[in-house]
């Protein structure tokens, strides 16, 4: 089953490639991995259709699929498409705790922003809410991982969650990174920061005054964005 929807998916997509626009995809996202050129929408739509075409009739098919199409994927487009079956809603009930080190394959092998970003306030961000006390735990183990897209997750997983957010692991998650030198964990961090102040300003310049020796300057422009565009900090270090 997991055969027959990547090879229907590919064949579709194939159909559609645009050489020149392949090549400008692939020089801005640095990718080794080729592109076929297709827009993000109708990029969707075919994977929808074939995900509507190609039923499940278990978790175990449906996470065998998911591998199937990433780690045979060609074209960066499959992997997108991996990502949006990961996610579809008609598997929902199945994006639990036995789908994490398939998702965690995704992130390590992916290792690129595009991919991890999509999957850290997506799926995972959905497991947090559903198994809060396992994903905490996993969460606070991946902050401090050799792995940096496993940290980015661990960053970012709250991004979505607004007034939901829990500040205590928000905390911890980012106090291992906060010294790193790595761009995209400065950025990860800056931007959990920025989403956040949209909710509570307060916490934010807070923790940017408590961390004003330590927080890059990059984290701190990030999390003052919003909050500069409103006139509402005050005593920004």
């Amino acid at each position: 089953m997991s055969g027959a929807f990547h090879t229907q998916l590919r064949a579709e997509l194939i159909t559609l490639r645009d050489p020149v626009r392949a090549k400008g995809q692939r020089a801005y996202m640095k990718s080794e991995m080729p592109y076929l050129g297709i827009p993000a929408p109708v990029l969707r739509r075919v994977t929808r259709q074939q995900i509507k075409e190609h039923p499940f009739a278990s978790q175990q098919q449906w996470l065998a699929a998911v591998l199937d199409v990433w780690q045979n994927a060609r074209y960066r487009e499959l992997r997108y498409s991996t990502i949006q079956l990961a996610g579809a809603q008609r598997y929902a009930k199945w994006l639990d705790l036995a789908a994490v080190p398939v998702l965690e394959e995704m992130v390590v092998d992916g290792a690129w922003w595009d991919y991890v970003d999509s999957l850290a306030t997506n799926h995972f961000g959905t497991l947090l809410r559903n198994h809060p006390t396992p994903m905490k735990k996993l969460m606070r183990t991946w902050s401090r991982d050799d792995d940096m897209w496993r940290r980015r997750v661990a960053i970012l997983i709250q991004l979505k969650f607004t007034d939901k957010t829990d500040e205590r692991l928000l905390r911890d998650v980012m106090k291992p990174s906060i010294r790193e030198k790595e761009f995209f964990l400065r950025k990860a961090i800056g931007w959990a920061l920025r989403e956040y102040s949209k909710t509570s300003p307060d916490f934010v310049i807070r923790y940017v005054n408590e961390h004003a020796d330590t927080l890059s300057g990059l984290s701190k422009r990030e999390a003052f964005k919003v909050m500069l565009k409103q006139s509402t900090v005050r005593n920004v270090p």
